[in-house]
């Protein structure tokens, strides 16, 4: 599906994964596909996680993005979804996505309809994240929750799909140079496992 091609919902969720992967999630992607030297040699414990891709339903799509509080011990200040930790009380990782949703920015679960997943995505920090993509219908209100997020923008959907506008770049993370995927709009920049399953996305649309 090309940017300059009107955006359908029913197009989309049919080039995603339609179902949910089964707890414990084994990702195929992650962090270590553009470090494959940096792969541990070893399994590793991970723990579940998931975030929400929101498409928001305007005229001209967008993606809608969080960016972290600099209070925050871990990622301080960095661009990503809404999402987090999978807890016992979640029923699903889907229901960790729209939890964490309507806890970060304040949109109900009622605005998200899920149109399906992409493949599963390793972090270096440990986690095995599901990115469950959803269609955000207009009309919401955000109240983000200052503890956690500094600000919620959003960015058209054209432009992460537009070839030019993604990057690799080495970024140097504890000692150690990485190199990423990052997409810059305005004053955002996107990068690191929020810009990969935005790769991973591109190319279910490709």
């Amino acid at each position: 599906m090309d940017a300059r091609v009107p955006f359908t919902a029913h197009g989309l969720a049919a080039r995603l994964l339609p179902a949910m992967p089964p707890l414990p999630l084994a990702p195929q992607r992650g962090d270590y596909d553009l470090n494959p030297a940096m792969r541990p040699t070893s399994p590793r414990p991970l723990a579940a996680a998931a975030v929400l891709i929101p498409i928001v339903a305007r005229a001209e799509p967008t993606i809608l993005f969080t960016t972290r509080s600099q209070q925050l011990s871990r990622h301080a200040g960095q661009v990503s979804f809404p999402g987090g930790r999978h807890d016992p009380e979640d029923t699903s990782l889907t229901a960790t996505a729209l939890r964490e949703l309507e806890e970060e920015v304040g949109i109900a679960p009622s605005f998200v309809t899920v149109l399906g997943y992409l493949e599963p995505y390793e972090t270096v920090t440990h986690f095995a994240v599901l990115p469950v993509v959803g269609l955000l219908s207009d009309g919401f209100t955000v109240t983000a929750d200052a503890s956690e997020v500094a600000c919620v923008f959003e960015v058209p959907l054209a432009y992460l799909l537009d070839k030019a506008s993604l990057e690799e770049q080495r970024f140097e993370i504890n000692g150690l140079s990485r190199r990423v995927y990052a997409f810059h709009y305005g004053p955002h920049r996107i990068w690191g496992a929020t810009a990969a399953m935005l790769v991973n996305l591109r190319e279910q649309l490709a």
